[in-house]
């Protein structure tokens, strides 16, 4: 066994394990006592397949702990082989294989002796000598010693890369038994889709194997390395000449290596090609067939629509006479194309009617005992929406219902052979929408559903890749209602103008007293972060009696600098849940969670169990649900978080997928609405200086909404109408279908 490279600035113990005290079968969190030299210590970290009888050097740290004392936190271990027939009994004794007690090891150990495990790792089938162990018994406690063998093979190869324990585990579910062998013979792997490695992690293992730089293996990994990271900026393919100057800059080899390498890829399909206009686009398969698969879809939706489904102005009026209201033309006009189109558009500003729209189609597709779900992409806007309607909401992902598949990969129950049992389905914040959610949701809808998008187009995109809506639009293939005049209540609202007023590029008035929506001028970013935490932690409390933690929200256009997200969240817990003596706290990357801490999950995860108020289990936590820490077991290295009316369980190879949320970019923000916001505006950087991402900041208000900095940043953003560029295929797949 190769030796593991240890971290200098890290302890060194070498003990042996005289007892498991704990021990997390999901994520390998164990709690042992060793002994080292004269003491007895506890050691507590991610030590898979770790058991009673080893003899193992640990390097970390020694902690103390508030609780358990004196302990020694693991960051990587090396295990080494029982010495001698003592220690192989003991370790055959502890259970650590699966078949194997203290009287069949005892057996074992009595006929073999310092071979047992020899015997057992290579020649299992000499194991049937022994009275009690079958062929069929040998060879699963071979398979499961040598499981065990793989698992530390990789945390020994991989140690040296920085590379966790439950990375190293998570690899090993991948790969099985050949994961050594695999890395080894492509150490490219490692960035495949579902292990997602750094690229330069994966560079510096194939240096230390004498890669060529112009090795095809490499280059291949590299090319769809780049595209599955340009995913991250929304893009769903990439023209052919910007990508390759990409490409080739990242493996610093020559342009024709990288062409040859591409167009083999694309022979192979493990990219697609796509010329449109002379210009040629590469892209991942998936995203690729989802983009085509929408397109075909939502072109097919006009020849199955029951056209006998309509509705005339006198049943509008009564709807009217109902609600005391009285439709604007292009609300009536939204009506009719809900009726007339299988699908229809519905976009607007906030205060223009777009829920009374929404509510009086509803209304009408009733009377006509027409099965309607409503959904949305995240759970805070489904909540809205149910709030708004009066009907149930639910997010696209319990609608689709998200279950395991095969290998344990993640699908949706609801499909093309299961679909659900809608006859209008209609969707808020459609703006949110990426490529491959909007795919899985059209593959579960009848071809005779009606499908009614409801968004603001002048928002931003969505998080994930595609431009699901500002495609659809741009196609100019499918009706659109564009919901424009403020109505007399919403037009009270400063807010609210001054959102309109940002859209058509006007000034905004931020001079009125007792109004919703102030500017606050600061002249640097000291005193803008000195006011915000004012604001959050005296001033609004006090003025309105608000709770900071439940009412109100800041939002950041950054992460990084001083009005960042990461700073004014480091600072604001200290405020507003600083830590009690006595009371635990996780520690992950410089992060520290208590309870009561606001946090976001900030990954999809479908696995994720929760447990609801009224008993019942499931599964999902997903990108952007805002939640409190409830409890935290340093021990298990456990803590829980309640969304809502349910809550969910967390390990720590869960944690990374946690933020602090007191402060949250505006991206994150997307479908949300809070009754007070607060805005930072100072350094902010130039790649988000852009009207819709301004914009998008300011809708989220409903109450009040204060801005803090400087001015002129506004006047920055607000000048600059650039959308931020998205490469998809969507639009152009809906034109040439046509």
């Amino acid at each position: 066994m190769e030796n593991t490279q240890f971290s200098q600035n890290n302890e060194i113990l070498t003990a042996t394990v005289e007892k498991i005290t704990y021990r997390n079968d999901s994520n390998a969190y164990t709690v042992a006592v060793v002994k080292a030299e004269k003491e007895s210590v506890t050691i507590v970290g991610i030590m898979p397949f770790l058991n009673e009888g080893d003899t193992a050097v640990f390097e970390g740290n020694y902690i103390f702990h508030s609780t358990y004392g004196r302990q020694f936190s693991v960051k990587a271990f090396e295990r080494k082989a029982p010495q001698n027939k003592a220690a192989v009994l003991r370790y055959l004794s502890s259970g650590a294989l699966k078949g194997i007690g203290p009287s069949t090891a005892a057996k074992i150990v009595e006929r073999f002796g310092e071979d047992s495990l020899d015997i057992i790792q290579n020649r299992p089938s000499q194991l049937t000598v022994i009275k009690g162990i079958s062929l069929q018994k040998a060879n699963a406690v071979s398979e499961e010693y040598n499981k065990q063998y793989g698992v530390r093979d990789i945390m020994v190869m991989l140690s040296k890369y920085g590379i966790t324990a439950d990375k190293a585990l998570a690899i090993y579910r991948r790969f099985g038994e050949k994961s050594t062998e695999i890395i080894k013979s492509n150490p490219y792997t490692l960035c495949e889709e579902g292990i997602d490695f750094r690229f330069e992690i994966a560079e510096d293992i194939a240096a230390d194997l004498n890669f060529e730089a112009d090795n095809e293996l490499r280059v291949a990994a590299g090319i769809e390395y780049v595209l599955r990271k340009n995913l991250l900026n929304g893009h769903t393919c990439l023209p052919r000449k910007k990508f390759i100057e990409v490409a080739c800059k990242l493996l610093n080899c020559k342009e024709s290596t990288v062409e040859v390498c591409c167009d083999r890829l694309v022979d192979a399909f493990r990219i697609n090609s796509n010329t449109i206009d002379k210009t040629e686009f590469l892209s991942i398969p998936a995203y690729n067939v989802a983009e085509k698969h929408i397109a075909a879809r939502l072109l097919s939706v006009k020849e199955f629509i029951d056209s006998a489904v309509t509705v005339d102005e006198l049943e509008i009026q009564n709807v009217e006479n109902r609600l005391g209201i009285k439709f604007e033309q292009l609300q009536k006009q939204a009506i009719f194309e809900a009726f007339d189109s299988g699908i229809l558009i519905l976009t607007g500003g906030p205060g223009t009617g777009k829920t009374t729209t929404l509510n009086a189609i509803i209304k009408l597709f009733e009377n006509r005992n027409l099965e309607i779900e409503l959904a949305a992409p995240t759970g805070r806007a489904a909540k809205r929406m149910t709030e708004l309607t009066g009907k149930e909401a639910k997010t696209i992902h319990r609608l689709l219902e998200v279950e395991w598949g095969e290998g344990e990969t993640k699908q949706f129950s609801r499909n093309e052979k299961n679909p659900l049992n809608c006859d209008v389905i209609i969707v808020d914040e459609a703006s949110m929408i990426d490529t491959l959610l909007f795919d899985s949701l059209l593959r579960a809808l009848r071809l005779s559903c009606r499908i009614i998008l409801v968004g603001d187009s002048d928002q931003l995109p969505s998080i994930g890749a595609g431009n699901v809506l500002g495609d659809i639009l741009d196609s100019d293939i499918f009706p659109s209602i564009r919901l424009k005049k403020v109505f007399r209540q919403a037009n009270e609202s400063t807010i609210v103008t001054n959102a309109h007023a940002l859209v058509r590029g006007e000034k905004c008035d931020f001079s009125q007293k007792n109004s919703d929506c102030y500017f606050l001028k600061r002249q640097d970013a000291y005193s803008t972060v000195e006011t915000v935490l004012q604001l959050v932690t005296e001033r609004l409390p006090n003025a309105y009696g608000i709770n900071p933690m439940t009412d109100l929200q800041i939002l950041c256009p950054s992460r990084k600098l001083d009005t960042g997200t990461v700073n004014l969240n480091n600072l604001l817990q200290s405020y507003l849940n600083p830590l009690k003596k006595g009371e635990p706290q996780l520690a992950f990357k410089g992060i520290y969670l208590r309870v009561g801490d606001k946090v976001m999950q900030i990954k999809n995860n479908y696995d994720l169990q929760y447990r609801k108020d009224n008993g019942d289990y499931g599964n999902g936590i997903f990108n952007g649900d805002v939640g409190f820490i409830t409890d935290i077991d340093i021990r298990g290295g456990i803590l829980k978080v309640r969304y809502d009316d349910k809550v969910a369980t967390y390990f720590s190879e869960d944690l990374s997928q946690l933020e602090l949320a007191y402060a949250v970019t505006v991206h994150k923000s997307q479908g949300s609405e809070y009754d007070y916001v607060i805005i930072p505006l100072f350094d902010v950087p130039s790649k988000l200086k852009y009207r819709n991402l301004l914009y998008t900041a300011v809708t989220r208000a409903k109450k009040m909404l204060i801005l803090v900095g400087d001015e002129q940043v506004w006047c920055q953003m607000a000048e600059n109408d650039r959308k931020a560029l998205r490469y998809t295929m969507l639009k152009e797949y809906l034109k040439n279908e046509v």
